[in-house]
């Protein structure tokens, strides 16, 4: 039963990605509010109880609903749901390890130079984008600690939420959305799996 959860997890993120590659709305609210409740599910079926890990992916289910809505107001929504999620992993991953301090040193730095490159162009959304970023990569930092997969994870959550950075300040590029996208489904896939593994424990 319990791989059919990341069964069901990968039907739903390849029509996901069609949704968002052929730019299908419907499609997408089909498909994006199922992704994180269905690692939730896994979660629980491998671990059998609540942990931080599994209340971020209820944000992380929040915030991709948040952000199906267009609009500046729904986007803080749903920054605010995924701080939700970055504070969740974030305490998790503490309690299991302690961050290698390289990983802390090169993520501050990447968070520095970023908002550093960014901020003439966010306008309004500089001190949230400021803060979310912060916790992003403190999260991914401490992932490291975790396992060689949830640094991984940690990395592309980072990388998808970059892109979502660059499109608020008005960069684009081709295939953005699919990219942030790709990069987000594996991210989740990869923490929550890394979580469930009987090595973290």
């Amino acid at each position: 039963m319990t791989r059919r959860w990341l069964r069901a997890f990968g039907v739903v993120a390849a029509v996901e990605l069609v949704g968002v590659a052929f730019d299908l709305t419907a499609v997408q609210w089909l498909a994006k509010p199922l992704l994180a409740p269905l690692l939730l599910a896994y979660l629980w079926s491998v671990r059998r109880r609540v942990d931080p890990v599994a209340v971020g992916l209820v944000f992380a289910t929040a915030g991709d609903v948040a952000l199906l809505v267009p609009g500046r107001t729904a986007f803080l929504v749903g920054m605010g749901c995924f701080l939700g999620t970055q504070l969740c992993f974030l305490t998790a991953f503490l309690r299991r390890r302690r961050p290698p301090v390289p990983a802390v040193v090169a993520y501050l730095a990447l968070w520095a130079v970023a908002n550093a490159l960014l901020w003439g162009a966010l306008g309004p959304l500089r001190l949230p984008v400021l803060g979310y970023s912060l916790a992003l990569s403190l999260m991914a930092a401490a992932a490291a600690g975790v396992s060689r997969r949830a640094a991984i994870g940690g990395a592309l959550f980072l990388g998808s939420d970059l892109l979502i950075g660059l499109g608020a300040a008005g960069v684009t590029l081709p295939g953005q959305g699919l990219l942030v996208m790709a990069t987000y489904i594996a991210a989740l896939l990869l923490l929550t799996t890394a979580w469930a593994s009987p090595e973290v424990g």
